[in-house]
């Protein structure tokens, strides 16, 4: 009886999920336009660093942020969640920008240097609006 009850219960969650009801989606990295920095950062205190970004289109969807750490430089880019079917999107205005907040607790001292990831240019290297921020 048991095994009759496992068996049934098997094909039950096998037959239950399907492949071709699950959402395509992927991910695209955005530019980043505007930042609000502090002008100096105190060791142990959290800051709410102000991120603005423009989005394309409604489709995207703040996912997170790409963040890259080496010593005391931080690389920062917008990521963002698109989901194909999805065929109900409404276009932005292109000074339309959004706006996310990353916390930032600075734990070393001297300065920390952020590289907001601003897009590429005509030669397609990338482009980076930069801050140099002491910690005091």
């Amino acid at each position: 009886m048991k095994k009759i009850f496992i068996l049934l219960l098997t094909l039950f969650i096998v037959s239950s999920c399907s492949v071709e009801e699950s959402e395509r989606f992927y991910y695209v990295t955005l530019p980043v336009e505007s930042v609000d920095m502090p002008t100096e950062f105190v060791m142990g205190e959290t800051y709410q660093i102000r991120i603005s970004y423009h989005k394309p289109n409604s489709c995207h969807g703040f996912y997170g942020f790409v963040y890259e750490k080496n010593l005391n430089v931080r690389t920062i880019a917008v990521q963002t969640v698109v989901f194909e079917d999805n065929r109900n999107c409404t276009s932005y205005n292109e000074n339309e920008n959004f706006e996310e907040f990353l916390n930032f607790k600075p734990t070393n001292n001297g300065t920390y240097i952020f590289k907001f990831w601003h897009g590429k240019d005509s030669n397609g290297d990338d482009i980076f609006l930069e801050y140099e921020i002491p910690v005091i």
